[in-house]
């Protein structure tokens, strides 16, 4: 399969910028809803209560405790009220229940976000799922124009020798749907107000957008639906949605790309492409408490995956392909924009961008197998 993250790569700098807006007022972030609130014996329904300048005598005003707060201040009928005014609240549409009781019954007692369903979480980023969806068909689409044929498979194996990209295309499938469950995560954590659930949602959505890819390429005549890269999608999607899971490990622990440039230049597509690709897990030492306020925060170890020399002309010539798992040491550069430009927009975005990418030749890195 033809997955070509290089692509994905160029868009991460909008998309990062794009997970670091704010969400907007209509979006599903838990709002509290007032409607419910009223004014006991007074008859009132919610009001915007005006003080006069010269002050008035609010001694007999008094307030239930705990239990009867939803309902708002109490009001004696008989207190000297004086000049106070009121003018009406409009109503505001909210997300979630409409009753104080049945808010709190369906509110998070962990993030306070609403446990909405999946539908309402998916229509929350429909606009970044579908952005998602459109780039992956513009990038598809003429394939329907160059012989296309009726969607069928093909067994591409793993990562022997003997296979066309000795692994790195599945490891550049997993990275694809990796990014994309990040990417709807983080917008689905500012749109919802971090509701449980999201991490699952995310991963569900990124996984399906790979498998609309996997369709483009059964209809191709040299390629084919293979399970071997919808494995490898739902390995990506699903540390995704762990890594939204369990507390704090996103603050230790990414998986990375980085791209080497081949023969002084990027490749966006064939074997030079998948030969230049780097990916690996980033243990950052930021993520420790012990280690946080300490000059090794900017210090990540990391361990991944590497292919060269199975190329056509390299494997017609003879020489053997090399599998290499690698260990090295990094720098953070998310740790370090953050901590030196983090205080805008931008350099949040930049910060959030670098969790997901390595600049060339930055890791002192060392093989250890051939």
């Amino acid at each position: 399969m033809n997955c070509k993250p290089g692509a994905m790569l160029a868009a991460l700098p909008a998309l990062a910028i794009l997970s670091a807006v704010p969400a907007r007022a209509g979006d599903l972030a838990p709002a509290t809803d007032l409607s419910a609130i009223t004014i006991q014996s007074a008859g009132l329904s919610l009001a915007d209560w005006r003080l006069p300048a010269d002050g008035v005598d609010l001694s007999r005003i008094t307030a239930e405790p705990a239990a009867a707060f939803a309902q708002g201040a109490v009001v004696d009928e008989d207190a000297a009220l004086g000049g106070i005014t009121r003018e009406t609240v409009p109503g505001q549409e909210t997300y979630g229940p409409k009753d104080a009781a049945a808010a709190a019954r369906w509110a998070d007692p962990d993030t306070g976000g609403q446990r909405l369903s999946f539908a309402s979480q998916a229509d929350a980023v429909k606009w970044e799922f579908g952005a998602v969806m459109l780039y992956y068909t513009a990038t598809n689409g003429a394939k329907l124009f160059d012989d296309p044929e009726w969607p069928h498979g093909q067994v591409e194996g793993w990562f022997g020798r003997d296979t066309n990209n000795m692994g790195v295309d599945k490891l550049t499938h997993a990275y694809s749907s990796y990014v994309i469950s990040e990417l709807l995560h983080h917008r689905l954590r500012r749109k919802t107000g971090d509701a449980p659930g999201i991490q699952y949602t995310a991963a569900a959505l990124g996984f399906g957008a790979m498998l609309y890819t996997e369709f483009w390429d059964s209809i191709e005549p040299t390629g084919g639906w293979s399970w071997e890269d919808v494995a490898f999608n739902g390995l990506g999607a699903g540390f995704s949605a762990l890594r939204n899971s369990v507390p704090g490990l996103d603050q230790k622990l990414d998986y990375r790309l980085m791209i080497q440039p081949q023969e002084g230049r990027y490749r966006l597509s064939g074997k030079k492409h998948f030969e230049a690709q780097w990916h690996f897990f980033a243990l950052k030492l930021a993520g420790f408490d012990g280690l946080r306020q300490t000059p090794l925060r900017y210090v990540e170890l990391d361990l991944g995956y590497r292919a060269e020399d199975f190329t056509n002309p390299d494997r017609e010539a003879g020489i053997r392909p090399k599998r290499h798992v690698f260990v090295g040491v990094s720098l953070n550069f998310s740790e370090i924009m953050r901590r030196f430009a983090g205080g805008n927009r931008y350099g949040r975005a930049a910060a959030s961008a670098l969790e997901y990418i390595q600049p060339p030749y930055t890791m002192l890195s060392t093989n250890i197998t051939e």
